[in-house]
């Protein structure tokens, strides 16, 4: 049994983890009912994941800040610019994607007992009061906006204090990414899990009626995956940006796939930048505002599926109003996170910009949460978090 143990451990991680992909398939397709409790892997990663993120973002973060050194170069005002472009430049091309390939809905009944966010300003505060929340609130409630603000004020206030308290918090921030470490080995058994609940639980047999929106939707994001993320990549690195992609979306991008939450894939986003040898002040921030601002995949779903409410009214849209549609999707997406419900419940705000009626966006965002099984994979494991591209010096 060691000597198994040791010849799995010898094994790269992605290639565990496509062999727990390989297994999970298999067993949803041939005794799903005699291997249910596999999915309980499952739900212990994401939990696992979950329970470490906030925690390893506060101590990463405090440490980060206190031990910072004058003059020191973090590239944090290139690499929020770079958030914001990549989001503007993925909700762009779903407009282009929109006109070139109209989708029409057949609506459903409307999403009810949700409550989307009335415009662009209750977004703004919605962050706005997340960043002013309890400490313990925001740790508990995985608030990320919130747990980034106290890290940096309790960051700065502790410039000043005694080599061994930073030496103490330093220690705290290594002990977290070592438990992170911990976490990922079990990263097949959870990948494993989580494949054999998605096809027993949802299967996608509901989804082929909407083939053609999610042809749309996926297209675009792979488009942004394969083509804008490397563009941006190579205008950093000045080299083949491919091989930092790959990697990233291998080591990344399943897990976030499957796990469906940005949140959980903070950990692997931090380890692969640890891997990567990529400075821990620029990192330890970035990861986490990545996973509030950096919204990509939100911003394309939002584009989408209004676009496709549009052309199932009938409704002319030029050129401006697109281009002022993109914005509006960008400045949404970077606060979804904010929202209960996500992407998907941004939809009538930006339907609101076309005088769509508030019932048929509702009827939208029904169809969203129909298709969300793939949507939101896609979503999510487009933006294994454009830092972990970046090698910047």
């Amino acid at each position: 049994m060691k000597d198994l143990l040791k010849k799995w451990n010898q094994v790269s991680l992605v290639k565990q983890i496509i062999a727990g992909l390989l297994i999970g398939i298999i067993l949803a397709l041939t005794i799903p009912e005699v291997a249910k409790p596999v999915a309980i892997f499952g739900s212990l990663f994401v939990s696992a994941l979950k329970a470490v993120a906030p925690v390893l973002v506060l101590f990463l973060v405090m440490s980060a800040i206190a031990q910072h050194k004058r003059g020191q170069k973090t590239n944090m005002k290139t690499i929020i610019s770079l958030y914001l472009l990549g989001t503007f430049a993925a909700g762009l091309i779903a407009v282009v994607a929109s006109f070139l390939f109209p989708v029409s809905l057949k609506l459903t009944a409307g999403a009810d007992g949700l409550t989307p966010p009335g415009s662009v300003i209750e977004v703004l505060k919605t962050v706005l009061l997340n960043i002013v929340d309890n400490p313990v609130n925001a740790i508990m409630n995985a608030n990320y906006i919130g747990i980034l603000a106290w890290a940096v004020l309790v960051g700065l206030a502790l410039k000043n204090a005694s080599d061994s308290t930073k030496t103490v918090i330093g220690n705290l921030s290594d002990a977290m990414s070592k438990i992170v470490t911990w976490v990922i080995k079990f990263a097949p058994l959870g990948i494993m899990g989580l494949v054999f609940e998605s096809i027993t639980t949802n299967g996608l047999s509901s989804l082929l009626g909407y083939g053609k929106l999610l042809g749309v939707l996926i297209g675009v994001m792979l488009v942004v995956a394969f083509v804008v993320n490397p563009l941006i990549v190579f205008t950093q690195i000045r080299q083949n940006p491919y091989p930092l992609v790959f990697k990233c979306l291998k080591e990344s991008g399943i897990t976030a796939f499957f796990t469906r939450s940005s949140a959980s894939n903070i950990p692997v986003n931090i380890k692969i930048c640890e891997d990567l040898g990529l400075d821990k002040d620029s990192y330890s921030v970035s990861i986490p505002l990545g996973a509030t601002i950096n919204m990509a995949g939100a911003a394309v779903t939002i584009t989408v599926m209004t676009m496709a409410a549009v052309h199932t009214l009938g409704i002319q849209v030029d050129i401006p109003t697109a281009i002022i549609l993109s914005v509006m999707a960008a400045i949404s997406a970077a606060g979804a996170s904010g929202v209960a419900g996500g992407s998907l419940l941004l939809i009538p705000l930006a339907s609101s910009l076309f005088g769509i009626p508030h019932d048929v966006a509702m009827q939208v965002v029904a169809v969203g949460f129909i298709i969300g099984v793939l949507q939101d994979s896609f979503e999510t494991a487009l933006t294994p978090r454009l830092t972990s591209y970046l090698r910047l010096q």
